[in-house]
């Protein structure tokens, strides 16, 4: 046996991005390894269960490694821990079902059984809906205020929806019957949740598809699977067994203390729900029963709402829901944006006060919900609702007609894109290019970069797929929240601050050669351009064109536009000497934002606040736009204000030459554009440059 006595130094402890690397690396080992910290032992090659430590950093944890490749199990993980975990560059470690389960079926071969056993277990539920506590009933006309989970707005009736109880009978048929049952709800759960996948790639891209491949990974979690199986082992029924774990596991995970993580419960909680649905016979958890009696589309309010049951909302019969808990960052409410889905989170229990047929107008932008309202605000809800039911139909009519002020300024909108398939549907809806590809894409969920002609290969057919439109390449961004596994890095005490992109691809030679020689092979197939991210002064920007120009003269190839991110504030503030440097400035307004402010745009209670129309932003901004102009550059901003119905205007009127978008937004920035007067916008933009706050910004510069 091999013991490890060693201290996780990463500056946010083992979350998730170390957690799932050190799982990736114990999963390649044959060895059982576990994990000790805090009197607490787990699974080393479970996600959920090392997650459940909480390690912080600077707290010692004790690794305990026996089996036939300890040694070389040893080895590893004490250089992965020692060189951070690849702090911000870890990947999610795949899980396999099969293997758990022939596992767990293994160790508990000499209990095999028939006889069934009554049992008297009680079982844990999730907690509770709370109580209302308001000592008057809600009145007409009140406002709950809740959290904007999904914008838009809904007008009419509530449903009250409460998750029907599950019952479980309590018996024990004998641990092969047992194993047996379990296999076979997991084997159907993880075809449900494929379908359910599928499902969603209808009405959302893959990013959001993708929550279902988490859930997946969740059914295959060995210390999960380990757990249920050493019960049912000790004479527990599947149902009993299945449940009492992803409540324990589901519990551990909602008290920890970083909020994302936590917010994951629900996850566990809609896994667990799903399988044990399948042991007991139940049918699915959906509203149907209760559109039965409605017949109508209604608002649902819920205490809350697991992910599987927010992508199964049928829109002809849901026209949003309200909370009573959750996050804006949990999947639900993800799932609610992505299927455009108005919504309001976390209104408190006293919107479980509210009885089925009550009328109300829910708001998802601004979070609130208004009771019994007056029918003259009834009256403007649905001119408001029909106003943008009108101009997204014209913009998408009108999306190929160029976006063109009143008075005849012309500004680009291109699309932000991750893939061949973005490419395509922007291609549909009126881009006039492609401002942000972000390779990242290509060298994610891998265990070894991607090759040359790989790159090659991919860039050459979105190229294409865009025609005579330009494509902006930006070159890997990785670092901070971007993860890679296959480089193992040192770890940081602020990776936001430290090897991202520009910096990591100098630091690493090897990627940004192989990457720029794949660029430069594919740009004779199509308008590429080539973009620096996280570019902090000329001599990083020197050394990377040297690269470009080194690679060119040896694949004898045209030149190629070249230009950099405006993110960090250095570069704004220096844009006049880059600007003879470069062919074109982007702003990446998220990170320049979060970087002016001193803000993380993540972080779940300064999030509000890290707004790119804060003043300080939008004079980098305007400096970037001067000098650039002055020198006869242009100007790009592809950060999310590009797609900021509030934040159009100033950007146009501050003389950003571009703006690069999500594909989706397209037709609406276009449409918005053509709606302006650029004179005005300027007037406005001057106007928000002397303001004294981002909310001032917004309350006043169009006034």
């Amino acid at each position: 046996m091999q013991e490890l006595d060693l201290v996780i130094h990463n500056s946010a402890g083992l979350h998730a991005r170390p957690a799932r690397v050190l799982v990736d690396l114990a999963k390649q080992f044959k060895s059982t390894i576990s994990i000790r910290a805090g009197g607490k032992r787990v699974n080393a090659k479970s996600m959920i269960a090392l997650l459940t430590l909480g390690v912080v950093c600077g707290q010692a944890i004790q690794i305990e490694i026996n089996g036939e490749d300890e040694a070389a199990a040893a080895e590893a993980i004490t250089t992965a821990v020692h060189e951070g975990l690849g702090e911000g560059h870890g990947t999610p470690a795949a899980n396999s079902v099969n293997d758990a389960l022939v596992a767990a079926r293994n160790g508990h071969a000499n209990l095999n059984g028939h006889a069934k056993l009554e049992t008297t277990v009680a079982v844990a539920e999730p907690p509770p809906a709370p109580a209302p506590t308001r000592a008057e009933p809600l009145k007409a006309g009140a406002i709950i205020q809740g959290i904007a989970g999904a914008p838009g707005i809904a007008v009419g009736t509530i449903l009250r929806y409460e998750r029907a109880r599950i019952e479980i009978s309590h018996r024990f048929s004998g641990v092969d019957n047992e194993l047996q049952r379990l296999q076979a709800a997991l084997t159907t759960a993880q075809q449900q949740l494929v379908a359910l996948r599928e499902q969603v790639l209808l009405r959302a891209d893959a990013s959001e598809a993708a929550i279902f491949d988490v859930h997946r990974d969740i059914l295959a979690d060995p210390a999960l699977l380990e757990a249920v199986h050493g019960s049912i082992g000790a004479g527990q029924g599947a149902e009993v067994a299945w449940q009492q774990v992803i409540n324990q596991q589901a519990n551990a995970i909602a008290q920890l203390n970083d909020a994302l993580l936590a917010e994951r419960s629900s996850d566990i909680r809609d896994v667990g729900d799903r399988v044990l649905r399948l042991l007991v016979g139940a049918e699915a958890s959906t509203l149907d029963a209760h559109w039965a009696k409605a017949n109508q589309p209604m608002i649902v309010v819920a205490y809350d709402l697991t992910p599987s049951e927010t992508a199964a909302f049928d829109p002809a019969k849901v026209l949003g829901f309200c909370t009573a808990v959750g996050g804006p960052n949990a999947h639900t409410a993800i799932l609610a944006r992505a299927l455009g889905l108005p919504a309001v989170i976390s209104a408190g229990p006293s919107v479980l006060e509210l009885a089925t047929g009550t009328e109300v107008i829910l708001d998802g932008t601004a979070g609130t919900l208004l009771i019994c309202p007056a029918p003259e605000a009834i009256v403007a809800a649905k001119t408001a609702q029909q106003r943008e039911r009108e101009h997204q139909a014209w913009a998408m009519r009108s999306a190929n007609e160029p976006a063109t002020t009143v008075d005849g300024q012309h500004i680009e909108v291109v699309a932000n894109i991750g893939g061949l398939s973005e490419a395509q549907q922007a291609t549909t809806l009126g881009a006039d290019g492609v401002g942000l590809l972000r390779t990242e894409f290509l060298f994610l969920e891998r265990t070894q970069a991607p090759t040359e002609d790989e790159q090659f290969a991919t860039y050459r057919e979105i190229a294409q797929a865009m025609g005579d439109a330009p494509v902006i390449v930006r070159t890997l961004d990785i670092g901070g929240d971007k993860p890679l596994p296959y480089l193992a890095l040192p770890a940081e005490e602020n990776p936001f601050l430290g090897e991202r992109g520009i910096r990591l691809c100098l630091a690493h030679p090897e990627l940004l050669q192989t990457q720029l020689r794949a660029i430069l092979r594919a740009a004779s197939f199509g308008r590429l351009r080539i973009m620096f991210p996280m570019i902090a002064d000329a001599g990083e920007l020197r050394a990377a064109k040297a690269e470009i120009e080194r690679i060119r003269n040896e694949l004898q190839v045209a030149p190629i536009e070249i230009g950099i991110m405006i993110e960090v504030p250095s570069a704004a503030l220096m844009t006049d000497i880059l600007a003879a440097e470069v062919d074109f400035f982007s702003i990446g307004t998220n990170d320049l934002t979060q970087y002016t402010l001193a803000m993380d745009r993540t972080h779940p209670t300064l999030a509000a606040q890290a707004d790119g129309l804060h003043p300080a932003v939008l004079r980098l901004i305007a400096r970037t736009v001067e000098a650039a102009h002055a020198a006869g550059k242009w100007v790009g901003v592809c950060g999310e204000l590009g797609a900021d119905p509030q934040a159009v205007p100033i950007l146009v009127g501050l003389g950003v030459d571009e703006l690069s978008v999500s594909v989706p937004a397209i037709p609406t920035v276009k449409a918005q554009i053509r709606a302006l007067n650029f004179a005005q916008c300027q007037t406005s933009a001057r106007r928000a440059l002397v303001c004294a706050t981002a909310a001032e910004v917004r309350q006043g510069a169009f006034d």
